[in-house]
């Protein structure tokens, strides 16, 4: 006579995995800010033109499904402005543009471009969006450093926007 057989406890039980969340789908802008990020840390690296920066950038999936516009101003416009990014930045960071990470540089050029002809950015998304470049593509603590600069950079290039609220 066989006895049945009882149902394991249900701590004994493996736990039903929960549903994994998707994130959300990218908007077109920050695919933008994403591939003119690579194309210009890929110049910042390599030199030479905005052709072959891009060029490389453009061979890369999901290239179809950005802003053109925007991607262009950033990448066309960040190496065309390099040296006047460059001299805004350099009165907000604590070492030479060039000793910076080719990462955080990339980031910071393109803030501060956003911050300077993007005045339909609210500065706050165009920090935020940097922010979030360095998240993703920099160093561990990037981001910090990325946002502590912006803020100074904002509060140059927009001071009536950026105003510290009063108490």
């Amino acid at each position: 006579m066989t006895t049945p057989q009882a149902d394991p406890a249900p701590e004994a039980q493996p736990a039903a995995k929960p549903a994994a969340k998707r994130a959300a789908p990218k908007s077109a802008r920050r695919r933008s800010r994403e591939f003119a990020l690579q194309g210009l840390y890929r110049w910042l690296i390599a030199g030479g033109d905005g052709a072959a920066a891009e060029a490389d950038v453009r061979e890369q999936d999901g290239f179809e499904k950005m802003d053109r516009a925007h991607f262009d101003a950033l990448l066309h416009g960040g190496i065309e402005q390099a040296s006047a990014l460059d001299a805004v930045l350099s009165r907000h960071v604590d070492r030479k543009t060039t000793m910076l990470s080719p990462i955080e540089h990339a980031v910071l050029m393109i803030g501060v471009y956003e911050l300077m002809h993007c005045l339909d950015i609210p500065y706050r998304v165009a920090i935020n969006e940097a922010v979030e470049l360095a998240k993703s593509f920099g160093g561990t603590d990037g981001h910090k450093y990325v946002n502590g600069v912006l803020d100074k950079c904002a509060a140059e290039l927009r001071p009536n926007e950026a105003r510290p609220a009063r108490r």
